[in-house]
């Protein structure tokens, strides 16, 4: 059960950074979901919390888990075109 609730929150979070960062058209929902899953894991690093890890549930993991997306997008950008939209 927690593998399906982790596609589904990542899979959310993804959407969501995808459009913060204005990259909605050009990831599909894979992509989304492995935005949205390593965007919790860098979260975890970075701010030492837990990601949807411990509860999914949490509105607090999942804007947590946000960020780490936002951020992961935001490097993505820098390596691909050289700025942040």
């Amino acid at each position: 059960m927690g593998i399906i609730v982790w596609l589904i929150v990542g899979g959310i979070v993804g959407w969501l950074a995808s459009l913060i960062m204005r990259t909605d058209g050009q990831q599909g929902i894979i992509l989304n979901i492995v935005v949205g899953i390593v965007g919790s894991v860098i979260a975890n690093l970075l701010l030492n919390r837990e990601g949807i890890n411990g509860d999914p549930m949490d509105l607090t993991a999942i804007l947590w888990s946000l960020l780490g997306a936002v951020i992961l997008l935001a490097v993505v950008n820098l390596v691909r075109r050289g700025s942040v939209r």
